[in-house]
């Protein structure tokens, strides 16, 4: 069944507009969308947790198929947890359903505040050197496009997203995910050995409904290094 609507959800220094070469890429007869999640872009004054930007994104968009890539691949999940009568299908690339143990996630809780504390403090060119040069990052040639869409987002905006919609603030979801019954696929990088693992964890715990491509010499940021191929594999699975 042809989705009625695909709307695509970024990752946390980015915007909506960094779907672009994607959407260029994706041929389907539905309607595309890529909105700035809170803290991001147009959205930057936006203070939402994961829970109620799930709830803005269901209400503004409705019935569709949601594509999310890390910070939203955590939005997407919880919009689907949370109606899943409005999900046709559910693209989860390197992304997670939480951290598990209570003392794992304070520690990152704080950890994600400190960073916070640091983006305020250091700017947010600066911040967007130091995000983009960790290693899960290595296999990402940033374009002038890329550059663009993270530095149209502001240090305060992305400092009140690590508080409020980082991993650490993140309930953890592991125990739900049998519940969803659409399409799945869930998409990782090989380079990145972290969340391929935690991919392959996604698809047990969804199901038989759920699946796991695992692009090789590929980093974390799959849409963005294989625009093409992973357009190319958003495009069948939406078929």
């Amino acid at each position: 069944m042809i989705p009625r609507h695909v709307v695509l959800l970024h990752g946390f220094t980015q915007g909506g507009a960094i779907w672009v070469p994607v959407m260029e890429s994706i041929t389907t007869r539905a309607p595309i969308d890529a909105p700035d999640l809170p803290g991001h872009g147009s959205a930057a004054d936006a203070r939402m947790r994961l829970p109620e930007t799930a709830d803005l994104l269901a209400k503004e968009f409705g019935p569709g198929a949601y594509v999310g890539y890390s910070m939203g691949g955590r939005v997407a999940l919880h919009l689907a947890l949370a109606h899943p009568q409005l999900v046709s299908h559910l693209v989860l690339c390197s992304t997670t359903a939480g951290i598990d143990d209570p003392d794992e996630r304070a520690a990152r809780r704080a950890s994600d505040q400190s960073l916070a504390a640091h983006l305020r403090t250091v700017g947010l060119e600066t911040f967007l050197m130091e995000w983009t040069a960790q290693p899960m990052f290595a296999s990402l040639t940033r374009s002038r496009h890329d550059d663009e869409v993270r530095l149209a987002n502001t240090a305060e905006g992305l400092a009140s997203s690590l508080e409020l919609a980082g991993t650490g603030e993140q309930d953890p979801l592991w125990d739900r995910l049998h519940v969803l019954n659409m399409p799945v696929l869930v998409v990782t990088g090989a380079n990145d050995a972290k969340f391929t693992e935690i991919g392959q964890r996604l698809v047990d715990s969804i199901g038989d409904n759920a699946r796991h491509v695992n692009f090789p010499d590929t980093g974390h940021a799959v849409p963005f290094e294989r625009s093409a191929d992973f357009a190319a594999l958003v495009t069948a699975f939406l078929r």
